[in-house]
């Protein structure tokens, strides 16, 4: 899929980006309780098109900056008037050649 296709409040099977950029981790509190890190990053398509992506605690380190990464069953919502694409509850994140 290409990030000119996805649309807020959808699933996607399969989304590859390279890693543009990458903000710093931050910790927040969740609203049922305990705490989370997690980050913001930047990810470019081959059309050029980019779309924010959120990574949460152990995803964070699996993704540097210049890396391909591939997103599968990925949700994407909108933040905003910003797409953000993230693994969701079901999906992964994996660097790829």
């Amino acid at each position: 899929m290409k990030i000119s296709e996805l649309k807020p409040q959808n699933s996607f099977d399969e989304l590859v980006v390279k890693i543009v950029e990458k903000n710093e981790p931050r910790e927040i509190v969740r609203r049922f309780g305990g705490s989370a890190r997690v980050c913001d990053l930047v990810g470019k398509d081959d059309d050029g098109d980019t779309v924010q992506i959120t990574l949460w605690n152990d995803e964070i380190d699996q993704v540097q900056v210049d890396e391909t990464v591939k997103i599968t069953n990925g949700w994407v919502k909108e933040w905003n008037n910003q797409l953000q694409v993230s693994t969701g509850r079901n999906g992964k994140i994996e660097k790829i050649k």
